[in-house]
C-alpha cells in the first residue's frame, strides 16, 4: 500500500489500511508528511486520521516526534494464529543453545520470505532479518532453501523477475541460480555467501511437510566463519524435521506457513 496511491474514491478504511500499511522494516518510524506520501493519503485527512490512530494507540511517537506502530496492534497481532510458530519455537531454542548461532524461521510469503520468529544472543553476528519483517527470497539462505523446493511454475516465474542485487556477491543470473536452486533440493539444504548483507553468511534447510515446504530454518553467522557452515547443516536439520513432525502430528499433515500464494 506504501507509495503514490491517489486519494479520490478510497473509503476511510482503505485510508486508514494505507497509512498502517506505509509502515514496513525500512520505515519503522515516519514523520506525518512521509507518512502521507507513502500512503498516498492527503496530508490534511492523514492529519486527522492520525489523530484518531493515536487516540486508540494503533499508532505512537517516538520522542523526536516520528510516528511508528503502536502497541495496540502489536497486543492484536499476538492474537493471530500462531501454531508452526508455536511449534518450532522450542527448536529454534535447541539450535540456539547447541550452536550459540542467531537461529531464525521463515515462511513463503509471496515472493518473499517473511521472518515469523528468531532467537539470538548478544555475542552473535548481527543480522539484517526481524521478525515480522521481509526480504527477498534468492539472497537468503532460507529464501533459497524455500524456492528450492517450490514447484517448477512458480521457481521460473521468479526466475523471469528482474532480481534485486543487495550485494555484488548476488546470484541474479536466472541460468545459474536456478542451477543452485537445483543443488540445494539434492543437497537438503543452502549456502549463503554475503549475498544478503556483506560480512555475513547463513546456512538454511526446508521444513517439509510431504513433501511440501511450509518453512526454513536458518543461521547467520559471520562471513569469517564460513568454514563452520557446513557443521551448523546437521543441527538445523534434526531440528527441522522435528517442526516437520509435530505440524503432521498437530494438523493431520495440512499445515503450512501463512500468506502462501
Amino acid at each position: 500500500m506504501a507509495g503514490g496511491a491517489r486519494e479520490g474514491g478510497r473509503s476511510v478504511t482503505s485510508k486508514v489500511l494505507a497509512i498502517l500499511g506505509a509502515f514496513d522494516s525500512a520505515h519503522q518510524q515516519l514523520t506525518l508528511s512521509d507518512l502521507a506520501r507513502r500512503s498516498g493519503v492527503a496530508l490534511s485527512t492523514a492529519h486527522r486520521l492520525v489523530a484518531e490512530l493515536e487516540a486508540w494507540q494503533a499508532l505512537g511517537r517516538t520522542s523526536d516526534g516520528r510516528l511508528r506502530i503502536g502497541m495496540r496492534l502489536w497486543e492484536l497481532g499476538q492474537l493471530a494464529p500462531g501454531r508452526l510458530q508455536d511449534m518450532a519455537h522450542p527448536w529454534l531454542q535447541e539450535v540456539f543453545a547447541s550452536t550459540g548461532e542467531n537461529v531464525h524461521l521463515a515462511v513463503r510469503d509471496g515472493l518473499e520470505v517473511l521472518y515469523v520468529d528468531k532467537v539470538h544472543g548478544r555475542r552473535a553476528v548481527p543480522i539484517v532479518s526481524r521478525t515480522g519483517g521481509r526480504l527477498p527470497m534468492h539472497p537468503t539462505g532460507v529464501g533459497k532453501a524455500l524456492l528450492a523446493y517450490e514447484p517448477d511454475w512458480f521457481v521460473q516465474a521468479y526466475l523471469a523477475r528482474r532480481l534485486e542485487r543487495p550485494t555484488p556477491h548476488t546470484i541474479i543470473e536466472p541460468g545459474r541460480l536456478a542451477r543452485e536452486l537445483a543443488s540445494v533440493r539434492a543437497q537438503g539444504y543452502a549456502l549463503t555467501y554475503e549475498e544478503m548483507t556483506l560480512g555475513t553468511c547463513s546456512a538454511a534447510v526446508p521444513v517439509l511437510v510431504d513433501g511440501r515446504p511450509v518453512a526454513a530454518l536458518g543461521v547467520v553467522i559471520a562471513s569469517r566463519r564460513a568454514r563452520e557452515l557446513h557443521r551448523l547443516v546437521e543441527p538445523l536439520r534434526e531440528a527441522a524435521e522435528q517442526i516437520a513432525r509435530a505440524a503432521r502430528e498437530g494438523s493431520g499433515g495440512e499445515g503450512h506457513g501463512p500468506g502462501r500464494a
